[in-house]
């Protein structure tokens, strides 16, 4: 089984983060239990919370074209945590599944509690972006 706070401390998001901070988020996190055969992310819907895989593997849908597989250790949906953005893919569960489910309205109460926990987790996307963008260039 994967452990939540080390699968965040892997993220390019909160990368910035003391463990202290990771353990701060890692509190607003709720388990929860995916039966088997479940569409929990809907392509286009809004996206308010990540998920951590904790059990379980899921396979990920763009259109009907199959593009990846999940399973522990994966994060699901980090972005939508800062963006809001609509999901980019459906995502069912291929066999029962354990996640730990951060949602985004608690993170932002967090966030404007601690200022600095934000300006790390800013830097934290900043830097990702930048990685991004020049792996796209080079």
């Amino acid at each position: 089984m994967a452990n939540s706070e080390q699968v965040l401390a892997s993220l390019p998001i909160f990368s910035e983060l003391s463990k202290a901070d990771l353990r701060k988020v890692e509190r607003l996190m709720t388990p929860v239990t995916i039966k088997a055969g479940r569409d929990f992310i809907v392509e286009g819907k809004p996206g308010r919370e990540a998920f951590v895989v904790l059990e379980g593997r899921a396979t990920v849908r763009k259109g009907n074209k199959v593009v990846a597989s999940v399973g522990p250790g994966d994060v699901i949906g980090e972005m939508a945590l800062l963006a809001n953005l609509p999901r980019n893919a459906t995502i069912t569960a291929d066999t029962e599944m354990m996640v730990e489910v951060l949602d985004r309205r608690e993170l932002v109460a967090l966030l404007e509690e601690m200022p600095k926990l934000t300006m790390k987790i800013m830097i934290s996307a900043i830097k990702h972006a930048h990685e991004l963008e020049s792996s796209l260039t080079a």
